[in-house]
């Protein structure tokens, strides 16, 4: 489930780049699938991934396609982690499976895992306006960036199982702040956003994207660091036995990860709420926007994060009276 849930977020990203839909019918042919096997009905299975991010491909697919039983698959295997009243056995706090998320109050266990859940858990609370989830995932928000994120912007503690140790336990040298746990965290912000429409997190998002993230490759582009600890005494190897970026890891999850997040990153600069135009990143670029359904243009220029100049000339394809919401 884990590894479909990404091949439904390819097979969206692929539409959207090309309006080819030869990959999402594959999508599609395998959600219908999961769809069959796993739901509310009798006869259904009753259980979760071990490994959340299946979640999140559904609200995409649901998104792409229009179709509402994506979207309920993905409340469905929301609503039955923790659930010991429809499941027989549950896999613990290691997997976000140890109670409701509507009674959770605190991010615990896999930082991965956790992260895709809580983008996953978002993504529910954004599109059924639930007012559990959205208070659910407020906590759940806070108690990370109040109590257990590394000033980079990352998360996840080395002897926590890839995962959080607790509040403040965020050691320089034993800090994990896997590749895939910042990208995990900047899919969570950014739909945090979404919901919300408050800078705070994008700040979180900003910071992810040129400290938390950016570390896990180098400038060639073809190395990696899976753990970005904020301290080396040249004796603990960190990154999977080796002190430096290496080519690839058996558990390759970081490096594809990192291809994935890349491209994704213009995705982010702008955003769009009725007559409202978001500029959320700075960084040079055109982008052209549907706005109160006319074109409007967008143009950055600037050398940010070098030099904090940002020039931005916004030309509307016809009048049109709308808000600019320019992140300070």
């Amino acid at each position: 489930l884990y590894n479909v849930g990404h091949m439904y977020e390819a097979a969206v990203a692929h539409f959207q780049a090309t309006g080819k839909k030869s990959l999402l019918e594959i999508a599609i042919k395998n959600a219908d699938l999961v769809a069959r096997v796993f739901g509310p009905r009798s006869g259904q299975l009753k259980d979760v991934p071990g490994h959340e991010e299946i979640e999140i491909g559904l609200v995409r697919l649901y998104r792409a396609t229009g179709d509402k039983k994506y979207l309920d698959l993905a409340k469905f295997f929301v609503d039955m982690r923790g659930n010991d009243e429809q499941r027989s056995e549950l896999y613990g706090a290691y997997a976000q499976d140890h109670a409701p998320v509507t009674s959770q109050s605190e991010a615990v266990g896999h930082a991965v895992r956790g992260g895709y859940f809580y983008a996953g858990v978002a993504d529910v609370a954004a599109l059924t306006g639930d007012k559990k989830y959205i208070d659910a995932i407020d906590r759940i928000w806070q108690d990370v960036i109040d109590r257990k994120l590394y000033i980079i912007g990352s998360v996840g503690q080395h002897g926590a199982g890839e995962g959080y140790a607790g509040a403040y336990k965020l050691s320089n040298l034993k800090a994990y702040n896997e590749t895939c746990a910042a990208i995990a965290l900047a899919l969570w912000n950014h739909r945090m956003f979404l919901l919300h429409g408050d800078a705070k997190y994008i700040d979180v998002l900003e910071r992810i994207i040129y400290n938390g993230f950016l570390p896990g490759v180098s400038l060639d582009g073809d190395r990696f660091f899976y753990p970005n600890p904020l301290e080396c005494d040249m004796r603990f190897k960190f990154n999977h036995g080796a002190l430096e970026r290496s080519p690839w890891f058996n558990c390759s999850c970081c490096p594809s990860n990192v291809v994935r997040f890349l491209p994704s990153i213009p995705g982010y600069v702008y955003a769009v709420r009725d007559r409202q135009l978001f500029v959320n990143l700075f960084m040079a670029g055109t982008a052209n926007i549907a706005l109160g359904g006319e074109q409007v243009a967008i143009v950055q220029k600037t050398d940010y994060p070098w030099d904090g100049g940002v020039r931005l000339t916004v030309s509307p394809q016809k009048a049109i009276n709308f808000s600019l919401r320019v992140r300070i």
